[in-house]
């Protein structure tokens, strides 16, 4: 599938407007909702390492701060687009507002192929991306976060910057960093530990156990990897993996730690030895137990989700699924525990790293991973319930219960001035 024939922004905007329908919502608080509060736009010139100097376009987008500071992450990509930007940070508003957490819906992006540059002018331009938005990040204000091709290097680097212009160290102006310089412990893991934890909730509540359970996962990197392995751990038989140039297959189990070492030495999964090479449609399309899209958005469309054989789809990249294969979905009786809940970890993990950060404390593993575990199972609990009670699918559920505390607290605070 090809994401870009989709605009991202607009199946965002569709799933508001339908969700702004199921609860009546009032059309001014509609209208304020979606639009960003703010969109900076900016040029940012670096020096290459062959001494030439190179503008990239680099985006801030902050949606809503109703309930809390703008949060959300920063991605590198050579395609990455505004509108994008837009569509990720709305669904971070209702991300925060599912799990309950005090924070409001923020997206960074720089046009770029980081594949292409040095760890030198990668450095260079977060920096100088850094100076250009510090007028509108802050503890308070806005906290950013690793994203696609960027990582916990890259949040030092903009803590560092940040700190500098301040005249002393500010971790909590960013999540994801490293333990050394204030990071938590498990936040490396977060999004891919909750994305386990709703599957074992939801592979409960059809009256099974995640033991034995059959995954494929589409998209290998830090979510999908982290993902594989603890459902490895789990007992789970992970039957097929794929990156952005295919993937592998193996009906009888993947030995995971294995192709992620073949991964780590030829940078791709195909071609590993005993595996069967296959395509990330192919792989959407393999009959397991368990399909977790952990890539891009908009790989489930209309076009393929009629031939989607998983009976769950546990969604762990932001807007995998379109809202016209999601009702194709559920009509043909598959589960799908949407974005908004199962990918919720990081953000979660994120929040309670700020929270050490302000404190200037540091929790252990096992303190991080139960506060996640609870939080992730409440929200999961709270938006099955809700859909039950509703007679809806979960993502309606989520996000009726999302959009509805947003709204809310809109209401409660008025239109100033």
């Amino acid at each position: 599938m090809d994401p870009q024939k989709v605009n991202f922004y607009d199946v965002v905007l569709e799933q508001l407007e339908i969700t702004a329908k199921l609860l009546k919502l009032d059309p001014d608080i509609h209208e304020m909702l979606k639009v960003p509060k703010r969109v900076l736009t900016v040029s940012v010139p670096i020096r290459l390492d062959n001494g030439s100097v190179r503008v990239f376009t680099g985006y801030r987008v902050q949606h809503s701060d109703a309930r809390g500071p703008y949060k959300g992450g920063l991605r590198y990509h050579p395609d990455v687009t505004l509108d994008e930007a837009k569509a990720l940070a709305m669904l971070m508003t209702w991300k925060c507002a599912c799990s309950d957490i005090p924070y409001g819906g923020a997206k960074g992006a720089v046009v770029c192929n980081p594949k292409e540059m040095s760890i030198n002018e990668l450095e260079h331009l977060t920096r100088r991306y850094t100076s250009m938005i510090s007028d509108v990040i802050g503890p308070y204000r806005d906290v950013p976060a690793p994203d696609v091709a960027t990582n916990a290097q890259t949040m030092a680097w903009i803590m560092d910057t940040y700190s500098q212009m301040k005249g002393y160290l500010v971790p909590e102006v960013v999540t994801g960093k490293p333990i050394s310089v204030g990071g938590s412990e498990g936040r490396a893991e977060a999004t891919a530990r909750g994305v386990v934890f709703c599957a074992r909730e939801m592979v409960k509540k059809l009256g099974r156990e995640l033991k034995g359970e059959t995954v494929a996962i589409q998209g290998i990197g830090n979510v999908g990897g982290n993902a594989a392995l603890l459902l490895a751990e789990q007992g789970c038989k992970v039957i097929a993996l794929s990156d952005s140039k295919g993937g592998a297959m193996r009906k009888t189990g993947i030995d995971v730690v294995k192709i992620l070492q073949h991964k780590e030495k030829t940078q791709y999964l195909t071609g590993a030895p005993g595996y069967e090479d296959i395509t990330n449609d192919e792989l959407l399309e393999i009959d397991c137990d368990i399909l977790i899209p952990a890539a891009i958005e908009n790989q489930i469309t209309n076009d393929n989700a009629s031939r989607i054989k998983a009976k769950i789809v546990v969604e762990a990249a932001n807007g995998p699924t379109t809202p016209e294969a999601t009702n194709i979905l559920e009509d043909n009786k598959v589960t799908i525990v949407p974005d908004i809940v199962a990918n919720a970890g990081g953000v979660v993990v994120s929040y309670l790293e700020w929270v050490q950060n302000l404190h200037r404390e540091h929790w252990t593993a096992q303190e991080v991973n139960t506060k996640l575990e609870e939080k992730m199972v409440k929200t999961f609990h709270d938006v099955y319930n809700f859909a039950k009670k509703e007679q809806t699918d979960m993502r309606t559920a989520a996000s009726m219960l999302a959009v509805g505390r947003v709204a809310d607290a809109l209401k409660t605070l008025g239109l100033w001035p």
